[in-house]
């Protein structure tokens, strides 16, 4: 059985033996695929779909049996600290197909977001599974960052907003909640699916809609993620954008926060 409450760093899994220390506590290797989430005090939101979009993922880029993928599960969870704040990666490695867990501390959480209005031609080479275009998304995210912003909009080449570097885009249209259409090359957000799912339960119209930035102005955009939840664009750099005041976000943001749930037993 896995020890349950692993320090900080990196973990290899091995069928049978269960997590052990990566011998340089380095997760070296190519990505896969890679998941991760934000973990408070033993508690987490939509842990079963971020476990099932990872399995289905190392499936289909032909990783570990199912059998396989259920046991490191089992092991991963019995294994995740339920004290303090963390943001844990899950990951299977190329080449060698290993699977790993990395436990790290979670960064400072924002409520509000200021983003790089340029518009970068979406760099990703697998832009629907997360893993293989990490390291090619932290730069960048740190391209924004020298521009005066936190985060960058993917854009497709006819110029319609894809996704952000870290999180999905979502945005209001008087009183329609928008988002890319499921076509596009964009990764399928556990934390923007909660969102859609909450709309149409209460009534609100969501539409899939391709625009690009500068049809964003003057609306209410929302970058979502499963580390920060909600953040509302309230600044934009690199062209003139307007931002109306935030009226949903708030609101939204206290029901994300009360799905945080208890790690399975």
């Amino acid at each position: 059985m896995t020890r349950p409450a692993v320090a900080e760093g990196v973990w290899t899994w091995t069928p049978g033996r269960g997590l052990a220390p990566a011998p340089d506590q380095e997760a070296g290797g190519r990505l896969l695929v890679a998941d991760s989430w934000l973990l408070r005090k033993g508690r987490v939101r939509a842990y079963a779909r971020h476990r099932e979009r990872f399995s289905r993922s190392c499936v289909e880029c032909g990783g570990p049996e199912p059998r396989r993928l259920v046991a490191f599960w089992q092991d991963v969870t019995a294994a995740l600290p339920r004290t303090g704040e963390w943001f844990p990666r899950v990951e299977l490695a190329a080449g060698s197909l290993e699977l790993r867990l990395l436990v790290r501390p979670a960064p400072p959480l924002g409520s509000e977001i200021r983003l790089w209005a340029a518009g970068q031609p979406d760099p990703r080479t697998v832009p629907r599974r997360k893993g293989p275009d990490l390291e090619t998304l932290a730069r960048v995210r740190s391209r924004a960052v020298g521009e005066g912003a936190e985060e960058a909009v993917l854009i497709a080449p006819s110029g319609t907003v894809l996704e952000s570097a870290t999180a999905s885009v979502l945005w209001w249209e008087d009183d329609t909640l928008c988002l890319p259409p499921p076509g596009l090359p964009v990764l399928p957000g556990v934390t923007a699916g909660l969102i859609q799912e909450r709309a149409l339960r209460s009534g609100i119209r969501v539409a899939h809609r391709e625009r690009t930035v500068a049809e964003l102005d003057g609306r209410e955009v929302w970058l979502v993620n499963a580390l920060h939840g909600i953040r509302p664009v309230t600044g934009w750099t690199g062209r003139p954008m307007r931002v109306p005041p935030v009226e949903r976000a708030g609101e939204w943001r206290t029901w994300l926060d009360g799905l945080m749930e208890p790690l399975p037993s």
